[in-house]
């Protein structure tokens, strides 16, 4: 037998095992080789090699009258870890009370969730992506943050006639320079294709973040390789919008903020809300 099929029958009989403790709760060894047909010394292999990998966990099984010699019997019980070769149902649950949200309380509460969401996403990164003023560097700090947060996230440096990461067109002649903020995984790209407020405001908390709007190019809820946001460093003479503790006086973010493009869905440019306060 060659060493691929093996591997192959290896992989099979540990699914076997992984499976038995899922359906049938804690199990020894012993139990689990009897249930499956094959050895015990076969079936602990296949345990340790669970256990190894974090997918399974020991614990003493209940002692029944006077403990004998030898070490006591374990059972095997599957980890969350483990649980997840079989697959979860999250996706569908996170899309059904989102639907009950827009029914019940409208689609304000669904943009409120979304907001809320990203704000918790970003929020504990908020001081490290803004500690510099220039929206390239602050890019790149958030594709740190947004890597820690599992969203597999790059940056990388674009001029005007450069082809977009993520989508089949080019810049349009005369594109602002900029950078390119890639996230190559998207957690609930499942979720935002049935409610892309989750973007909408993804966008939009990129956009006060970084102090200048954005333009987000493509997303993976819509079919595209990697979430694009497009960063520009050159803003044409719109400034960047100050930081919280800035002493500008009164009126002047509203100012600015006013004199940025309008916010539209995927492929249009994002800016701060008018009266919304700058990263």
């Amino acid at each position: 037998m060659q060493v691929s099929q093996v591997n192959t029958l290896e992989g099979r009989t540990r699914h076997e095992v992984a499976r038995l403790l899922l359906e049938q709760g804690p199990m020894t060894a012993v139990v689990v080789a009897e249930q499956l047909g094959i050895s015990p010394t076969a079936v602990r292999r296949h345990l340790d090699a669970l256990v190894a990998d974090g997918e399974a966990e020991t614990r003493d099984a209940p002692r029944r009258g006077p403990r004998g010699r030898g070490r006591p019997a374990k059972f095997f019980l599957l980890t969350e870890s483990g649980r997840a070769r079989f697959g979860h149902a999250y996706d569908d649950l996170a899309v059904s009370a989102i639907r009950f949200l827009a029914e019940h309380a409208g689609e304000d509460a669904v943009r409120a969730f979304a907001e809320s969401r990203v704000d918790a996403l970003v929020g504990p990164h908020r001081s490290a992506i803004t500690g510099s003023s220039d929206p390239a560097e602050r890019a790149e700090a958030l594709a740190t943050a947004l890597t820690r947060e599992g969203y597999a996230a790059s940056t990388r440096q674009v001029g005007a006639g450069q082809q977009q990461v993520g989508t089949a067109a080019s810049q349009p002649a005369g594109a602002v320079a900029g950078a390119q903020l890639c996230q190559h995984h998207c957690p609930v790209a499942h979720v935002a294709a049935e409610f892309p407020q989750l973007c909408e405001a993804e966008t939009e908390a990129f956009a006060r973040l970084l102090g200048t709007h954005v333009q987000r190019l493509a997303t993976i809820a819509r079919g595209d390789n990697a979430c694009t946001t497009h960063v520009p460093v050159a803003t044409s003479g719109i400034p960047a919008l100050p930081e919280p503790d800035s002493t500008r006086p009164s009126g002047t973010t509203e100012a600015v903020a006013a004199t940025q493009p309008a916010r539209t869905a995927q492929g249009r440019t994002a800016r701060i809300p008018t009266g919304g306060k700058p990263a």
